[in-house]
């Protein structure tokens, strides 16, 4: 049954759709109470949340079957739904299919190193991977960096969140007047209800909505992926559109609008992409979060080998790009303009009564809020306990250490939203690539400090630094074809070669080198290094080990001096 709405005039204004918008409200609501009750979930209680321990990482005591959805919900976001699809259906596999192998990529990392960050970090209770290089290293600029730049690359991620949810708002026809207030109403006020329950609960309450965000989204998607094909010829008929519309010559560039498989051109940007952004994903901070909330070791292991189920359903969502190709799906603005970030919400609109339409924009929502509150929560402990602590309040007991935590995740979803209505969608996405860019530069510290104490402070400073301004300039040097602004995208030829890579895997090289070489010359030099607070034994402590319930329970992180 196909739904019945559509563009009612050349400037794009859509008809509200009464009934799919009443759904997405009812769930909505639901998940706020949801968010609330999660303050005292688990061990919560009025009393239970003056802590980062309890507050930022839920008490660190979830299990396998919650942390595979807060971790899912952690990974897969509202706008990885969203904008693979919508990549599938502008350019082809290239720039959307390459996240589904690096989410297979992704899991052996996660098994073979968050293990390791998690017996240490709860063997000398650390909240954040700044703690961690505070801990092993001994320095100071080295963690403030770490920390900076988890803050900066998280700050745009939050803000595609509310993308998704501007997606969903679009689609339904609302906020289709001239008054700018009117129109980002719905967005302030979802953005309220995350600010208000995040503030309240904690990590509990995105860890809690997760299930429901995870139940909706594989209902829509297998759903979706069953009855769609059938509807539009089957999946032959369906690549065949797909590849008559990408082969198309694109006026304003002179080439092709993409690939429905990459091709040998494209060989180098696709492996790197999948490569770097694996490598990349789980050193931003919501996704360390997760991490840490997990009661042992084992746990994660046992989530490294269940979350590519994820993965499986991420490569359906994918081919709905093509399938919104082949159902002819229109996926314009309210002002008329094509946007590709709503094709996922128009599809569904589109091909489905109106109340199973809602529960799919349902999900889409819902999955911005666990995602957002997550990465609030992770961005606000990095400031607490790095920059707050460390810097101007070493003495911060751990009821201040929460209570700044919690004001700070509020200013950080403000800019956000603020981020949001105020600038151009497209400055969000291209900060968000930065963002990418930027986090890959902590992996040779962190991951680098979970084997060996070999590599000197100052040479990974200078390292993340160099990395961090060959990136930067790089993605500032891309210039879209179609606007001609800055930073048009994330993929760049190696200096010197014509092989198109992703900037961010270069910049790791480039960041890799300094480290390496520089190290050589301090070791040379005999340049005085920090203090490694940790031990060998501590990067296998598992939950019963009675050192890590004493420090993850009892006593508060040494500052770094």
């Amino acid at each position: 049954m196909e739904h019945s709405s559509s563009i009612l005039a050349a400037g794009g204004a859509k008809g509200v759709d009464g009934v799919a918008l009443t759904v997405v409200i009812i769930l909505f609501i639901l998940v706020g109470i949801l968010g609330f009750y999660a303050a005292r979930w688990r061990g919560g209680g009025k009393e239970g949340l003056h802590s980062l321990d309890e507050w930022g990482l839920g008490g660190r005591k979830f299990g396998s079957w919650i942390t595979w959805f807060l971790l899912g919900g952690d990974l897969y976001t509202a706008y990885t739904f969203v904008a693979v699809p919508a990549a599938m259906w502008a350019t082809g596999a290239v720039s959307g299919f390459f996240a589904v192998p690096y989410t297979v990529v992704l899991y052996p990392i996660v098994f073979l190193l968050m293990s390791r960050l998690w017996s240490v970090s709860h063997r000398h209770g650390f909240v954040t991977t700044a703690d961690f290089i505070g801990g092993r290293y001994g320095s100071r600029p080295l963690s403030i960096a770490i920390a900076v730049t988890g803050i900066v690359a998280t700050m745009p991620y939050i803000a595609l969140q509310l993308v998704g949810i501007k997606a969903v708002l679009t689609v339904l026809g609302v906020g289709s007047g001239d008054n700018w207030l009117l129109n980002d109403l719905p967005l302030i006020i979802a953005f309220v209800v995350l600010a208000a329950y995040t503030y309240m609960s904690g990590l509990r309450a995105p860890a809690m909505i997760a299930v429901v965000k995870d139940v909706l989204i594989y209902l829509a998607v297998i759903v979706a992926i069953i009855y769609l094909p059938s509807k539009f010829g089957g999946w032959e008929h369906i690549f065949g559109a797909a590849q008559t519309k990408l082969s198309a010559i694109n006026p304003t560039t002179g080439k092709a609008v993409g690939s429905i498989i990459p091709g040998a051109s494209s060989y180098s940007a696709y492996w790197t992409l999948a490569i770097g952004s694996a490598m990349a994903l789980f050193m931003y901070p919501h996704s360390i979060t997760g991490v840490l909330a997990t009661k042992s070791r084992n746990t994660i292991r046992k989530n490294a080998a269940l979350l590519p189920l994820y993965s499986l359903v991420l490569g359906f969502l994918a081919l709905l790009g093509y399938v919104a190709i082949a159902a002819g799906t229109k996926p314009i603005e309210l002002n008329g303009k094509i946007n590709p970030q709503l094709i996922v919400p128009q599809l569904f609109l589109d091909n489905f009564p109106s109340w199973f339409a809602g529960i799919a924009l349902a999900a889409i929502a819902v999955g911005a809020l666990v995602p957002a509150a997550i990465m609030s929560i992770a961005a606000a402990n990095l400031f607490t306990r790095n920059i707050y602590r460390d810097v101007f309040r070493p003495n911060a007991s751990p009821r201040q250490e929460a209570k700044v935590s919690k004001l700070v995740s509020l200013l950080v979803k403000f800019g956000a939203l603020i981020f949001v209505i105020a600038m151009d969608q497209s400055a969000a996405i291209n900060m968000q690539l930065l963002g990418g860019i930027w986090i890959l530069q902590t992996f040779p510290s962190i991951v680098a400090g979970l084997y060996t104490r070999w590599f000197h402070r100052w040479a990974l400073f200078a390292g993340w630094a160099a990395g961090i301004i060959y990136g930067t300039v790089a993605a500032y040097n891309v210039i879209n074809p179609a606007t001609k602004a800055h930073f048009g995208g994330s993929i760049a030829a190696i200096p010197g070669t014509s092989v198109q890579v992703y900037i961010a895997v270069v910049a790791f090289a480039v960041n890799v080198i300094v480290s390496v070489v520089l190290t050589l010359v301090f070791r040379a030099m005999k340049l005085a290094d920090g203090k490694d607070i940790t031990r060998g034994s501590d990067y296998g402590a598992n939950e019963n080990d009675p050192r890590v319930v004493k420090v993850a329970q009892e006593l508060p992180v040494t500052p770094i001096p």
